[in-house]
């Protein structure tokens, strides 16, 4: 596997597992006291007992941890460009408002779910911004070279030598 291979299946593997471990980690936000024919839902939530996403969450927390080792290594090696974490940032605090948010949405409670209507109010635009914002960036530093780019260890010089 190449390096940069690699990185992109690190990159890959740490999107995907933030969401998936802050929604495992959360568990279930159901209303305590009351059996569950008795809740009202936004959304009906997966029938996933909360001990096995507890497990689902600590191996996506793990796995996130193994991605966000793999690349800041190759930060400090040279091998990623830093500027790639204006990329993976903003969608790992995605994906912490898609698992939480989810969690929230198929909360069960008496009555109205109020955390669901702020969640879609002010979580969806926030949402959005950040996705728009990783892939702006994505996109112009997949295509954009700056002048004078240079990787860590190589010489710069700013006036030619003289003999």
């Amino acid at each position: 596997m190449t390096p940069r291979t690699t990185q992109l299946s690190a990159a890959v593997a740490l999107v995907a597992a933030v969401p998936t471990a802050a929604w495992g980690l959360l568990g279930r936000q159901d209303t305590e006291g009351f059996p569950a024919s008795e809740l009202d839902y936004a959304y009906r939530p997966s029938d996933i007992p909360d001990g096995t996403a507890a497990v689902i969450g600590v191996v996506a927390l793990l796995l996130a941890g193994v991605g966000v080792t793999l690349l800041v290594r190759a930060s400090r090696r040279g091998e990623l460009d830093r500027r790639w974490w204006e990329v993976l940032a903003p969608l790992m605090l995605a994906g912490v408002i898609v698992g939480v948010g989810w969690r929230v949405l198929t909360a069960g409670v008496l009555g109205a779910n109020i955390g669901a209507g702020l969640t879609i109010l002010f979580g969806a635009p926030v949402l959005a911004g950040l996705l728009l914002w990783a892939l702006v960036r994505g996109v112009r530093l997949a295509t954009h070279r700056p002048a004078g780019h240079y990787r860590r260890g190589q010489q710069i010089e700013f006036a030619p030598r003289e003999a």
